[in-house]
């Protein structure tokens, strides 16, 4: 089978093709979860126990590190990420870039580790509460 151009997106600009890039909004199918109060405290208490999977140092925020934390969302679901940067806000931007960039929901924040949730539509692991 061979497949030529789609000739609906003929002629639009490349940006309107992918979902409106340049605005900033997501498609509906990348947009993260929003999680209910109910739903945290139930993340908040299986994070617990977990070790941070995916540790940042000096380098910051690379395109390899994303990879890394999508690679990891999408087997685990839920991940801590230990951010050693300076100060207080460079770290709070880096966990929220991360958050944005992976379409996943930053859970809960405590001192240099943030926790991290992205659904499986596939096979989930974890189950949440209603509301």
């Amino acid at each position: 089978m061979i497949l030529g151009p789609c000739p609906t997106l003929q002629g639009r600009p490349v940006a309107a093709r992918r979902g409106s890039i340049g605005s900033g909004s997501l498609p509906a199918y990348n947009r993260p979860v929003s999680l209910s109060q109910n739903q945290k405290k139930h993340l908040r208490g299986l994070g617990h126990a977990l070790e941070p999977v995916v540790l940042i140092g000096q380098q910051g925020l690379t395109d390899a590190v994303v990879r890394e934390m999508a690679s990891a969302l999408a087997v685990h679901e839920l991940l801590k990420v230990r951010v050693r940067v300076g100060d207080r806000a460079t770290r709070s931007q880096i966990l929220s870039t991360l958050a944005e960039r992976t379409s996943s929901e930053l859970v809960q924040t405590i001192g240099n580790v943030g926790l991290f949730y992205k659904k499986n539509n596939k096979l989930p692991n974890v189950l949440l509460p209603d509301s």
